[in-house]
């Protein structure tokens, strides 16, 4: 018998080349699986509902604002995700415009701050293009920037609306109340906000003005803490239409600021006119004759009455003869008569 060859142990180089090739692609199936858990994994958006209320706002302002009037705008569109800007409008222009503007920006309210005499501030609020509309006086701004806010929210969550009882009961204010939840509520499911309630906007109302506070929600007991903006809104005029129209209601408490100035500068010039007539009469004494006291009004002050005594006048009856002076020697003769 022939004697056999054992086999040498070991892999020859094709089965090596062929086991790295299967290793690599293992793990190439292995990467692919995991990329495609990965893919799995991925969750699906928060907000699976359709966005129906497509409310859309547009804020801006004419020619002349100040620095404390765009940072206000600022933030109402950085609050407002369903909001959209637009150039400055000329001052010249007729405000049945702004319709046409909303038009062609595809808004259907509108905010339009007007800026008169680079002092004061007056807010349109409207229902475009049909109405009704609100003329404000705008007071007291506070912007976002201030240091005295402490409070801070996400961006483009969604804002709780807080109102005064007192919209309920007279019409005009129940018509603003319904303005301002279809202006400043952020619509559901809108793609630029997000799915948190995190602040709260409140109106009141105060001394026949609406005063606007924005609050962060901090905890679950309901505790607030001021954001920011501020302002206070003075009604003017309630129109029926857009930038126009009838007129549904119009503020008698309202004071425009012109008549303010006028009435503050009348008072000054009182309180001069009322000096310069006591700088005169001052004068005028002064150059008077002054009248010499012939009689001393202090001497009787310690001078006590006394009883009255009848007075008794003696008459006497004057003599017949002329008195004679007797003659005296002289002083010489004197001296002799004594020595």
């Amino acid at each position: 018998n022939m004697p056999t060859k054992r086999k040498r142990r070991g892999n020859s180089a094709a089965e090596k080349k062929a086991k790295q090739a299967r290793l690599m692609l293992e793990e190439g199936l292995d990467a692919i699986d995991s990329t495609a858990q990965q893919e799995i994994v991925v969750p699906a958006p928060v907000s699976m509902g359709k966005w129906k209320n497509k409310e859309r706002v547009l804020i801006f302002s004419s020619r002349g604002v100040n620095f404390r009037t765009r940072h206000l705008m600022n933030d109402l569109r950085t609050m407002m995700p369903h909001s959209k800007a637009d150039t400055k409008m000329d001052r010249k222009d007729k405000l049945f415009v702004i319709n046409e503007v909303c038009e062609i920006k595809n808004c259907n309210k509108c905010l339009y701050f007007e800026a008169k005499k680079k002092q004061d501030l007056y807010m349109w609020m409207s229902n475009s293009p049909h109405g009704p509309s609100v003329k404000f006086l705008v007071q007291n701004i506070h912007t976002l920037a201030e240091l005295k806010m402490t409070g801070n929210c996400l961006k483009g969550s969604r804002p709780l609306l807080s109102f005064d009882p007192k919209f309920d009961k007279e019409p005009h204010l129940a018509l603003l109340k319904e303005l301002f939840t279809q202006t400043f509520a952020t619509p559901h499911y809108h793609p630029k906000s997000q799915p948190f309630v995190d602040h709260v906007f409140t109106f009141s109302i105060a001394d026949n003005r609406i005063w606007f506070r924005n609050y962060q929600i901090i905890e679950e007991d309901g505790s607030l803490v001021e954001i920011g903006p501020r302002f206070v809104l003075n009604i003017i005029k309630i129109f029926q239409g857009s930038f126009g129209g009838p007129t549904l209601f119009e503020n008698p408490h309202f004071q425009s600021p012109n008549m303010h100035r006028r009435e503050l500068r009348q008072a000054s010039t009182a309180k001069l006119r009322e000096k310069q007539m006591l700088k005169e009469i001052q004068k005028m004494k002064r150059f008077e004759n002054k009248e010499v006291a012939t009689k001393d009004v202090t001497a009787d002050v310690f001078a006590t009455p006394g009883q009255e005594k009848p007075v008794h006048i003696q008459e006497v009856e004057p003599s017949q003869e002329p008195h004679k002076r007797k003659p005296k020697p002289f002083k010489r003769r004197r001296m002799q008569m004594r020595s």
